[in-house]
């Protein structure tokens, strides 16, 4: 049996299907399904069953000698909250006790950290260990990923097998619930089918130009194939980025959606909240040397690609994947 946390959700729900397509059917959800505005998600997809987030933990008490394999991907991830005791609760206290489970019934884990742990980038983007307890998250939200990674790293008893896989900006399909903290992409077709143009913020530094403030978008159904790699091959175990090594700009990316849209570009360029100005980050680039290194050599969707198929074949129709 593979568990699969956060399984409504936007990466969760996608990850079932890629595991589905491959042949694995025996996949237990856990979530909290009371959410009705992400039922779209898993509709369409047999389960071997549903677990709600709040009795997960005594679940996997009783049944953890079944489970094969465990995705932790839920995780409370509004950027915008700053109720640290959520994050508390619902990102760390949460993934410990994960954590402990799996390692007392000696269950291979990954799960989901992210970029936001790099803060500004003052100490760069790559996967190493050693920088982890002096990164500087912007939010409490990446204080949370970065807090849970800090601890997981001090663990003597660990899974048979771990990894925390650092996304960097995620999009695709089966983000229709996730309003404000959807995908700019998301959010630029939006604009494009209400008004026929995109608003982007202005560069508020003199070595940026406007909308080219630089960030590493990766396609879900690369992330998709990334975690299901993990899964089979189960390499050193550790902390990987997941971005695909190349940053792209807003403006190439508004460009990419108005061309699969197929309508005129048409940008307006919209002041930085000042509330957020001094941590909007400018660039992020994941450094993908380690997880090339454990063996995983598909290519990454380009940003063009990737966003010609999430529109006309998911945003358009309002499909799921």
């Amino acid at each position: 049996m593979i568990i699969v946390t956060g399984a409504a959700g936007f990466i969760g729900s996608c990850l079932i299907r890629g595991l589905l397509d491959k042949g694995y059917t025996d996949i237990l959800a856990v979530d909290d399904f009371t959410k009705t505005e992400k039922s779209g998600n898993l509709e369409g997809k047999p389960l071997f069953d549903r677990i709600e987030r709040s009795t997960f933990h005594h679940w996997l008490d009783k049944n953890g000698h079944k489970v094969e394999f465990i995705f932790h991907i839920g995780a409370r991830t509004d950027t915008t909250e700053f109720n640290m005791a959520i994050f508390d609760e619902l990102n760390t206290g949460y993934s410990m006790n994960i954590w402990d489970l799996a390692t007392l019934f000696q269950i291979p884990l990954v799960y989901a950290s992210s970029a936001a742990t790099y803060g500004l980038g003052e100490l760069g983007y790559a996967d190493n260990h050693s920088i982890v307890e002096n990164l500087k998250p912007l939010n409490p939200y990446g204080v949370s990923k970065n807090e849970f990674d800090k601890w997981v790293l001090k663990q003597d008893a660990t899974p048979p097998f771990w990894a925390g896989m650092k996304f960097f900006n995620v999009y695709g399909p089966n983000e229709y619930h996730k309003a404000r903290m959807a995908s700019v992409i998301f959010h630029a077709y939006r604009q494009i089918k209400e008004t026929g143009k995109v608003k982007l913020f202005r560069s508020h530094r003199p070595d940026f130009e406007d909308g080219k403030q630089l960030r590493d978008f990766v396609y879900v159904k690369d992330v998709v194939s990334v975690l299901i790699f993990m899964m089979e091959k189960q390499p050193e175990p550790g902390l990987y980025n997941l971005g695909t090594g190349q940053a792209r700009s807003f403006v190439d990316l508004a460009l990419a959606t108005f061309e699969a849209s197929g309508v005129h570009p048409k940008i307006d360029f919209i002041d930085t909240p000042v509330d957020i100005r001094d941590k909007y980050q400018y660039f992020t680039e994941a450094e993908m040397g380690k997880l090339r290194h454990a063996g995983y050599q598909a290519a990454f969707t380009s940003l063009e690609d990737g966003v010609t198929d999430y529109v006309k074949n998911f945003l358009s129709t309002h499909k799921y994947l």
